[in-house]
């Protein structure tokens, strides 16, 4: 029988991914960073390929350590599982969520029944702030666990969902007539905004920012009223809103991806029972893969 890769050794991987270098990831799992250095010579040894590529001072994945990583998180959550199911006491105490406030009010109320449901005695804290600023509480320790929009930052997350990007606009009125066009979008570091401002600079539309608010109520507000236009996620249409299509002038939005961050600096449990409660949720990805198959 072939031997198995070493379950410790994918943990330190994990955490290297997460954190973005060896030497953070040697704090998280406590280990120094020599003893690091020897788990992924070891695993690579196993696999036979090299997972990371040097690039400077960062740890970036090679592709064969991208296909890697995927297993590597099933494997560490099948173990999670594993031990929790032959553990008789009930998980109690607090765990930290936070998400943007525009995911918490599509995605919150069934991620908070069913985690309620099968852990009662467990004290769920959200806080619901910007993608951006999130990455930043999860670093310092102040969150356990966040759902955030993946735009492509150097912290990596556990994609579960794709959704569409769509420009939106009242059906009561003809904003997206104007010109310029007045657009309500989130703040200057926000990646759907972004996104919307390079599609219009592309086609050469003219426009200007009439409203900025990092909450989506307040956004939505102000399509509503006909007062901008802005774009929207699919799940997030809101009744009395209408979608522009490349019909209307306005053209397709890359797609976005929602996905999950953990705390880099402790590992529980209840983050791993709330992170398997979030995913069973709300995942898209791997229904699409298995149609696919």
């Amino acid at each position: 029988m072939s031997a198995l890769i070493d379950v410790d050794q994918l943990r330190t991987f994990i955490a290297i991914v997460e954190t973005g270098s060896f030497t953070k990831a040697a704090e998280v799992v406590h280990k120094t960073q020599s003893a690091v250095s020897m788990q992924m010579k070891r695993l690579e040894e196993r696999l036979g390929k090299p997972v990371f590529a040097r690039d400077g001072r960062a740890s970036k994945l090679t592709e064969d350590g991208e296909r890697l990583l995927d297993y590597a998180r099933r494997i560490i959550k099948l173990n999670v599982d594993a031990l929790a199911a032959f553990d008789d006491k009930e998980l109690s105490g607090r765990v930290r969520l936070g998400l943007p406030d525009d995911y918490a009010d599509r995605y919150l109320p069934e991620i908070m029944a069913r985690f309620s449901r099968a852990y009662p005695g467990v004290e769920l804290t959200v806080l619901c702030q910007p993608s951006v600023d999130l990455v930043e509480l999860i670093d310092a320790n102040e969150l356990d666990l966040a759902i955030i929009t993946d735009c492509g930052s150097s912290r990596a997350s556990e994609a579960f969902r794709r959704e569409r990007l769509l420009w939106v606009t009242s059906n009561r009125h003809s904003t997206h007539l104007e010109e310029p066009l007045p657009l309500a979008l989130g703040r200057p570091s926000c990646g759907w905004r972004r996104a919307a401002i390079e599609c219009l600079e592309t086609i050469g539309r003219p426009h200007h920012i009439a409203y900025t608010s990092a909450n989506a109520g307040a956004v939505a507000a102000a399509v509503l009223s006909g007062l901008a236009v802005s774009i929207f996620p699919e799940s997030g249409l809101r009744p009395g809103m209408r979608v522009l299509s490349p019909a209307d002038g306005f053209p397709e939005l890359p797609a976005c991806r929602v996905g999950l961050i953990r705390n880099p600096h402790e590992s529980l449990s209840l983050a791993d029972a709330l992170a398997e409660h979030i995913i069973s949720s709300l995942d898209n990805l791997s229904e699409a893969a298995r149609a696919a198959e």
